[in-house]
């Protein structure tokens, strides 16, 4: 039996499985955000010790990524899937048994990498178990779980932290992860599968493990040691750039490469994978730099950002099924295009914000986004993966989740970047103009009672909060445009992009 055209006894709730673990996967990195200070608190360490919580995970999920085709070649894609479940829910019970920061940094660290081959081992398995005029509902219901997860993150890490404890943010992938793996092992242990002993390339593997933990590592402290300022920072590029190059050297020449970067001689997987990678990285601006602008600068809490934010979920929750079941109908570029042309607007409506916006504006223009934020990542999986056969999908499945969770660690560092350099530049501008010289100011001080301590600290904090959201329009403006810029980049892509194989 050729293992592409096995089903298993039921269907959904072996879709349920698979969900399952890609939520709680999606969730993990996120949930943990709100709670930092919290663990740093009861750990007893510094905020900046506490951000190796995230650094750990991430910089280890970015190792593993590009490893899930190789390996689930090796040993199978259900035991890989299988395996990184189990794996995952061990080290998420061992995370909330951590009595010490450093052992919380190491099951962290863990629980990265057994977690690294579960989204693209869902969507490999998906796709093999739906039948060919469904996949695209297969990769619909997991775009649907990419873009709820992160919204549901921060308000349930939030939630469970104030009215709990910490502890439990981790605690509650160990009965998920159980019901996913046992539900998955049923519908699925019956499924043949093909593997291949190749022996391991140590060498490839050395250098993607030191080059992209120096990149993910110099992405993640960059801003906090003020980029190439600091000796530390510099080091970590220049070991990336010299891992990574000779990386890409050593797999295009060896004969059984750890990582096929092969796919990108594929015109639709190179186009996608591009437009995916730019795309989400924009994507992730907005979700990383909208919370963080409502609560510093419009006093919300983290869950009522958190909550503001939430309606961006409503479209996908209740559409995805009919995109999947449709979209082949459409030329996919048409609903890409689409999807950049509805979140760039979304963006230019942000930049028409100002300090009196009300929470149903900031919500309304989500939900908006929401529209397409839904034609955006199964449309794109399914194109970039469109020509790839069976035995590749999972290669391609890993290079480009890694690809893309790399875009969202620049976007991340990036966007804080430019958003705080932009907020320096507007308060420099608005506070040459604030001098007892000018009259404008002078008047401005005599209608507030004068010149006084408390005026003038009044005046510094409007300066602060004008020069934030002068920072945050331009932020926004910049990620409209950058969304017309992609929408000329998928149609380099080529049709046909529903294949039988």
């Amino acid at each position: 039996m050729n293992n592409y055209q096995f089903r298993p006894q039921n269907l959904a709730l072996a879709t349920l499985g698979l969900s399952l673990a890609t939520f709680m996967q999606v969730l993990d990195t996120t949930i943990a955000n709100v709670a930092l200070p919290t663990i740093a608190g009861n750990l007893g360490v510094s905020s900046d010790q506490s951000t190796w919580v995230i650094t750990s995970f991430a910089v280890c999920n970015a190792i593993a990524l590009p490893l899930t085709g190789w390996v689930s070649r090796t040993i199978g894609e259900t035991k890989l899937f299988l395996g990184s479940v189990i794996m995952f829910a061990i080290t998420s019970f061992l995370c909330g048994m951590a009595h010490s920061m450093n052992e919380l940094i190491l099951f962290r660290a863990l629980q990265g990498f057994f977690s690294g081959p579960l989204f693209p081992m869902s969507q490999t398995l998906m796709m093999a178990i739906f039948p060919r005029d469904k996949r695209g509902l297969a990769l619909a219901l997991i775009g649907m779980v990419t873009v709820v997860a992160p919204i549901v993150g921060p308000i349930t890490g939030g939630w469970i932290t104030d009215n709990y404890s910490w502890r439990w943010i981790f605690y509650i992938n160990v009965p998920i992860g159980i019901f996913a793996a046992l539900v998955v092992f049923l519908q699925l242990r019956e499924r043949p599968e093909d593997t291949v002993r190749n022996p391991i390339d140590f060498g490839g593997l050395s250098l993607l493990v030191i080059g992209v933990g120096a990149l993910q590592i110099m992405l993640d402290k960059g801003n906090d040691l003020d980029w190439f300022s600091s000796s530390f920072i510099v080091s970590l590029g220049l070991i990336s750039l010299v891992s990574l190059v000779a990386f890409v050297i050593w797999e295009l020449t060896s004969d059984h490469p750890i990582v096929n970067l092969s796919l990108f001689r594929d015109r639709n997987f190179t186009t996608g994978t591009i437009a995916l990678v730019f795309g989400y990285a924009a994507f992730f601006a907005i979700a990383l730099i909208l919370p963080q602008w409502l609560q510093i600068n419009m006093g919300y809490t983290a869950i009522w950002a958190g909550l503001a934010a939430a309606p961006m979920g409503i479209i996908p929750l209740l559409t995805s099924p009919l995109i999947g079941k449709y979209a082949h109908k459409f030329d996919l570029r048409l609903l890409v295009t689409g999807s950049f042309i509805v979140i760039g607007a979304s963006c230019f409506m942000r930049a028409g914000f100002n300090l009196q916006v009300d929470f149903a504006s900031v919500a309304l223009v989500q939900l908006f986004m929401g529209i397409g934020v839904v034609l955006f990542f199964m449309p794109l999986t399914t194109i970039l993966l469109s020509n790839l056969e069976h035995h590749e999908i999972a290669d391609g499945s890993g290079l480009a989740t890694f690809l893309r969770v790399l875009g969202g660690s620049f976007a991340s560092s990036l966007s804080i970047w430019l958003w705080d350099r932009r907020e320096i530049f507007h308060r420099a501008q608005l506070s040459e103009n604030i001098s007892l010289l000018n009259d404008k100011a002078q008047h401005y001080l005599q209608q507030m009672g004068g010149v006084t301590q408390s005026n003038l600290a009044q005046i510094e904090q409007l300066l602060q909060q004008q020069a934030i959201m002068m920072s945050t329009i331009d932020y926004f403006t910049l990620l409209g445009w950058m969304f017309a810029g992609l929408m000329v980049i998928i149609w380099f892509a080529k049709p046909p992009f529903f294949r039988s194989h």
